[in-house]
């Protein structure tokens, strides 16, 4: 069935504009509220980002889930990978997220987590939807849900964090520099690395509702690449908003993006025989990680764009380790979702027992000239199923002869059509990027 409301990442768009409303907001808290109540006792964990907006929806949907009968426990700005973990800690029926990733303030959006720690499944996806359709009603006065707030989420979080790597791991000496995006790690990961013995300076930590993901974090590295050149660091750390990307930049100021780190981190296990299975890319992942992963004899699949289709390519597959280009990497050996700080330690534990540089290490992996355009789609006739575009695409496949590949596609989480180019030459993936962007552009007009 067509979800009416769920995205490929939850439910996510402007605020004030439907559905990112309080009164839609009071609606969901009391349909999700109504829905895992028919599974039995419920209680449902509520988490955020630092957006300003998140006070407004974590109230509403407290309303809706007690209206419902849902017990609410808040934990406050914590990011999204910490309340998949605590709503398995504290063996809640679900999750809930307000964030919106790695977009501005002025959106938001609802994640939801099973209370295993993983995606929704979409039959109760779908339970939400239908009552949403519904009339709300209340519970009697004496089944009301009951609000509370676990003040000890940060250090819970801090401590799993931690557990993911040897209890003997002491990164002194290493200095490190970490953009925090003034998001959801802004607390947690500077202890992280610190308490790891990391000489750790801290960037953008200084939320104030408004500046969440400006001009810093892993969609704006360049204050990042200046402070790691700065203070001759060996490396830096970009978080997005919510915390579930991660993006690296080494001692030169080059970033490091999702491939290099997974293939890092899947090398760093195949050496110890510890990778279980392969590896899951997604379509644009680049064509060099699949063939430097195939150069160590571990095999490599795609999945369609969203970590929730990587996430379900690696259950269908009993693998452990995966992620996307734009710093979703997920490592089901220790956790159940994509999880920032979680793959930025592996990759410095990679780092240490090879003894090398962040620089060389990336290095065993050559990747192939990719250029992304985006495109802004208003809606109407989906472009990408225009015959002259797809007659361009076609083309553009059979010009480069087997070198390169094409793909199109649109955002899950934005009004966008992404437009992608992969091959030999860069000229020629350049021109043929640009040449199509502006196709798709004149049928979107």
């Amino acid at each position: 069935m067509t979800k009416k409301y769920f995205g490929t990442d939850g439910i996510r768009g402007r605020v004030g504009e439907f559905p990112i409303t309080p009164d839609f907001m009071l609606k969901l808290g009391w349909a999700a509220g109504m829905a895992f109540r028919s599974m039995g006792a419920c209680r449902i964990l509520v988490g955020k980002d630092t957006r300003i907006s998140g006070y407004m929806f974590e109230s509403a949907l407290e309303a809706g889930l007690s209206a419902a009968g849902a017990d609410v426990m808040l934990l406050g700005p914590m990011p999204t990978p910490a309340i998949a973990y605590l709503t398995r800690t504290f063996h809640a029926e679900a999750g809930i997220v307000i964030s919106a990733s790695h977009n501005p303030h002025d959106d938001n959006g609802i994640k939801f987590f099973s209370g295993q720690g993983t995606k929704l499944p979409d039959e109760i996806e779908l339970m939400i939807e239908e009552l949403l359709d519904a009339p709300m009603t209340v519970v009697e006065s004496s089944k009301l849900g009951k609000v509370s707030r676990i003040n000890d989420a940060s250090g819970r979080y801090i401590e799993f964090c931690k557990s993911s790597v040897p209890t003997s791991t002491n990164f002194a000496g290493l200095k490190i520099v970490v953009d925090c995006a003034h998001g959801a790690t802004y607390k947690v990961a500077p202890s992280v690395f610190k308490e790891l013995g990391a000489d750790v300076t801290v960037l953008s930590a200084q939320p104030n509702g408004l500046n969440i993901n400006e001009n810093c974090g892993s969609t704006h590295m360049e204050q990042l690449q200046a402070a790691v050149l700065a203070e001759h660091a060996d490396l830096g750390i970009a978080f997005d908003g919510d915390g579930d990307r991660v993006l690296m930049v080494d001692h030169t100021g080059a970033v490091v993006d999702g491939d290099d780190l997974l293939f890092i981190i899947a090398r760093d296990l195949h050496e110890r025989n510890k990778l279980q299975g392969g590896v899951v890319g997604t379509l644009m992942s680049n064509l060099g990680l699949e063939l430097a992963l195939a150069d160590l004899g571990i095999p490599f699949v795609r999945a369609n764009v969203g970590d929730r289709y990587v996430i379900a390519e690696l259950l269908e597959r009993n693998w452990q380790v995966g992620g996307e280009n734009s710093g979703h990497v997920v490592c089901f050996q220790h956790t159940t979702t994509g999880d920032a700080i979680i793959a930025a330690l592996q990759v410095l534990l990679s780092l240490r027992r090879r003894e090398e540089s962040l620089a060389q290490a990336r290095q065993a992996l050559r990747k192939c000239p990719q250029v992304l355009l985006n495109v802004r789609f208003a809606g109407g006739e989906n472009p990408i199923e225009h015959p002259a575009v797809k007659e361009a695409c076609e083309r553009v496949t059979l010009a480069m002869a087997g070198r390169g590949r094409v793909l199109l596609r649109k955002s899950g989480t934005e009004p966008l059509v992404r437009v992608m180019v992969e091959g030999d030459d860069e000229t020629q993936v350049r021109g043929h990027a640009e040449d199509l962007a502006k196709l798709v552009t004149e049928v979107c007009a």
